[in-house]
């Protein structure tokens, strides 16, 4: 099993050093999310919420996630890093190329992408880019950017993007596993037609099932369910070896935890307990290493 750890509500400055703990006590990776802006005058209702609004406050950071994702990987061995998840149709291909390539370079490899076609289409008209196909546009991007990412001259063809020969360089040292997120049915056709994984977000064992359950009847569908493929997810309950060992029967390959919000201490509906210095996350860090991550394959 291997574990992940998010960034989302903590101080941006203080990620590189919790990084280098997570790298030290033997956790997989950090996964990013990503967010542009927080609009004033919100076009879109947030679709995860009764009310349509969102439930962070407007002063929330949300750091480009390839910045701070050089930037831990720059003083970190062997911590891989990907997102939960980044929303690339609302940027252009060859700035999504250009930015994961050199990440992937300072990380030596250990990089992965977990693309979403988003929600918000205030982010896609500040930056540019359709919101209407946005879903037509990310199918695109999955085989375009494995193209751009080859090295040497490369270019790419297709409805949407039309990339003349070029250089792209630094290329990444290999592959850059592709996942994709998202739960409707578009998207789970998405990530078991196209990528090497799918990332999803918080479930009890039942639901998680569930939802993996319609993901394994795509991937037969379009012959690929002898391949490899990632599943990352939260799973809901008590942090203990038997839920990820109930986890990873289920077809999950990685687990989304926050160590520090562990053991009866939560940050749901307020998060200012989560704005510390790298050091008060230590504690926990290391606790649910030794008693989890140390006891499970």
């Amino acid at each position: 099993m291997k574990f992940w750890c998010g960034t989302a509500f903590m101080n941006t400055s203080e990620m590189p050093a919790v990084a280098q703990m997570l790298d030290t006590n033997g956790y997989h990776g950090i996964l990013v999310s990503d967010h542009l802006v927080y609009p004033k005058n919100m076009k879109t209702p947030y679709p995860a919420t009764p009310d349509g609004k969102l439930f962070w406050p407007p002063e929330t950071e949300w750091p480009d996630a390839w910045v701070l994702i050089g930037a831990m990987a720059a003083v970190t061995t062997d911590l891989h890093f990907g997102n939960n998840v980044y929303i690339a149709p609302s940027r252009p291909l060859l700035e999504v190329a250009k930015q994961v390539a050199t990440a992937a370079a300072i990380a030596r490899g250990r990089v992965s992408i977990g693309l979403s076609a988003g929600w918000m289409r205030d982010e896609f008209e500040l930056l540019g880019q359709d919101f209407d196909n946005r879903g037509r546009r990310l199918d695109e991007m999955v085989d375009a950017l494995r193209a751009l990412w080859q090295g040497g001259w490369v270019s790419w063809q297709g409805e949407y993007y039309d990339i003349p020969e070029m250089m792209i360089e630094p290329h990444p040292p290999q592959p850059v596993p592709v996942l994709c997120g998202g739960e409707s049915n578009a998207a789970l056709k998405r990530a078991a037609r196209l990528c090497d994984g799918w990332v999803g977000t918080a479930y009890t064992l039942e639901e998680a099932e569930r939802v993996i359950g319609r993901l394994n009847a795509y991937r037969r569908e379009y012959g690929r369910e002898n391949e490899p493929f990632e599943i990352i997810a939260t799973v809901r309950g008590e942090p203990a070896p038997d839920l990820y060992e109930r986890a990873a029967e289920l077809g999950i390959t990685g687990v989304m935890i926050s160590p520090w919000a562990n053991w009866g201490r939560t940050h749901a509906g307020d998060h200012t307990d989560l704005k510390h210095p790298a050091e008060r996350y230590r504690e926990p860090i290391e606790r649910f290493a030794e008693e989890i991550v140390a006891k499970l394959p």
